[in-house]
């Protein structure tokens, strides 16, 4: 069959892992991007900022890209774009405030003036090469979040972007589910669906549930402080506590750059009301009575330099904690984010304040679909293949199960890594060859520059310190000039650890006489030697294993 007849689907983010969504339709003229996400590093990688995908393919092929289109403004779908536009320069399309959330981005990283953005509303169709995108409201924790129906050479491809069925939604219409049952009835080829809830039964409770309890809270606490940690992005959640404070009279402060800049660009696109005057500059705070004020922070995922945790570490320069104060941590944890949480929550309540979390009161609810909502979906396309996303390998497989309940064949149902290639022609489906994909890491101003030598390094540091051996040579000589001086940095304090450290020196003495002996005197070997015989030694006596960095410097005595 010819290369013409097929349509190939390639995940470069967000298969079997939460974030970095980056999803490629081509067919043999055409390349369409599907978000453009990053995620954030673990534990397992000291020092770095984000993560985002791994391009390699799309810069091969960069003559057929024909655009990067967006379901939504979420860091996950769009954190990435600043990163990709510096080695492919292609066209952005999405709706308007995705479009000015990105604008942000390419600000900071100065590319504004050389990226083409291009504002779509909902219901709008824009074609790409042979490739035709129409973009169809969903409800999420964001507005104008949107699904994607793709008319393809091949048929219908429709990805669901994030979304949750909200019925009652804070601002704009429900999820269109009349336009994906009419893009159902016409035969989909293929569905891409996201899976973060899909282990949760059941549906998703509607964000106006929250500004119940929001309403509550604030009813009971007139005489104190309100402090609020949410997602920057999470504009609903942000409109319901507006909405709470100018019900009860109070004024609110934002706090954490990124919360002032998206609520300043949503403020400014019409997507939050606010009356005049309930928004106040942080340095305006002190003119208020502590009553009057709701505080809306970042640091719901207890990020070490977010607002939050500086405010629970008593670091924040314009918020002091008070006794009376009551805090209200608005969102779920990230997977992997639960000890980061719970350690700021620990740090709050040891500083005596009332603290609100999602286990005590209905302070949050998902911006993702419930098992039944992703039933609805897949009852109203009907797909003839399907492939689940954004997800772990237990969302994926679960997500994949109940594509197979409700009728699926299992040859039907595609379960991707990153990287593979799912091939569609008219009349099957097969696995195609897999592209280069994984993890590029930034650290500062370095994209891609920290691999994993550099990371095993910082690992090594960080869990058993370094041990610093330095001496100078006389190599016509053969003799020491000075040294070996032995330098310890988080390993032991060199003080109160005198026998082992003159134990070191001896061991590192007699590996330099032994070396200095020898007809081929090469310091490589020299070096190599010194770390054999001192990394026995050391852990003969402590049981620890730090990272050793032999430093020998050469000197030629004048005779």
């Amino acid at each position: 069959m010819k290369n013409s007849n097929k349509l190939r689907v390639i995940p470069l983010g967000g298969m079997r892992e939460v974030g970095k969504n980056l999803t490629l339709l081509e067919t043999q003229d055409d390349i369409i991007i599907i978000d453009c996400g990053m995620t954030f590093p673990g534990d397992e990688m000291p020092g770095i900022d984000v993560v985002i995908p791994d391009i390699t393919y799309l810069v091969k092929n960069r003559h057929k890209i024909r655009g990067m289109v967006i379901t939504h403004g979420h860091e996950d779908h769009i954190g990435a774009i600043p990163y990709v536009l510096k080695k492919i320069n292609v066209p952005i399309y999405a709706t308007k405030l995705t479009i000015g959330l990105i604008q942000n981005k390419l600000k900071e990283h100065r590319l504004l003036k050389t990226t083409r953005l291009k504002t779509v509303s909902h219901g709008q169709k824009v074609r790409l090469g042979k490739m035709e995108v129409e973009w169809i409201r969903v409800n999420h924790s964001i507005p104008d979040a949107s699904c994607l129906a793709i008319k393809t050479p091949l048929g219908m491809v429709v990805h669901s972007g994030d979304f949750k069925v909200d019925f009652t939604p804070i601002s704009g219409k429900p999820m269109d589910l009349n336009r994906l049952g009419e893009i159902g009835s016409k035969g989909v080829l293929l569905y891409l669906g996201e899976s973060t809830n899909v282990l949760r039964p059941g549906y998703t409770m509607s964000e106006s549930k929250v500004g119940e309890t929001f309403d509550r809270i604030f009813s009971q606490t007139r005489r104190s402080r309100i402090i609020i940690a949410t997602f920057a992005s999470n504009v609903h959640r942000v409109q319901q506590i507006i909405n709470a404070a100018e019900k009860f009279n109070r004024k609110v402060v934002l706090s954490g750059r990124s919360m002032v800049n998206v609520i300043g660009t949503a403020q400014r696109l019409g997507y939050l009301r606010v009356k005049p005057n309930t928004i106040v500059d942080i340095k305006d705070m002190k003119k208020y009575n502590p009553q009057q004020l709701v505080l809306i922070t970042t640091g719901s995922q207890g990020e070490p330099m977010s607002a939050l945790t500086r405010i629970s570490n008593d670091e924040h320069r314009q918020i002091k904690l008070r006794p009376d104060d009551v805090v209200i941590l608005s969102a779920h944890p990230i997977p992997g984010n639960e000890n980061a949480v719970s350690g700021v929550i620990n740090n709050l309540i040891e500083r005596g304040v009332n603290v609100i979390y999602e286990s005590l009161s209905e302070i949050h609810v998902s911006g993702h679909a419930c098992q039944e909502e992703l039933k609805m979906m897949h009852a109203l396309l009907q797909p003839k293949y399907f492939i689940p996303v954004h997800g772990e390998i237990r969302h994926l497989k679960k997500h994949a199960e109940i594509a197979r309940r409700m009728g699926m064949p299992k040859d039907k149902v595609f379960i991707l890594n990153n990287g593979d290639c799912l091939e569609i022609g008219q009349n099957f489906a097969k696995m195609g060859k897999k592209v280069p994909s994984g993890q590029v890491l930034v650290d500062g101003l370095g994209v891609g520059d920290v691999g994993s030598v550099v990371l095993r390094d910082r690992k090594h540091l960080a869990e058993d310190g370094l041990i610093s051996v330095v001496v100078t040579i006389d190599k016509m000589n053969r003799k020491i000039v000075s040294g070996p001086d032995i330098i310890s940095r988080g390993f032991v304090y060199v003080k109160e650890s005198g026998d082992l450290m003159a134990g070191a020196r001896k061991v590192v003495y007699q590996v330099l006489n032994n070396s200095l002996k020898q007809k081929n005197l090469q310091f490589n070997q020299m070096k190599s030697d010194m770390r054999d015989q001192l990394r026995g030694y050391l852990f003969s006596k402590t049981k620890r294993n730090p990272m050793i960095l032999p430093i020998i410097m050469e000197v030629k005595e004048n005779s």
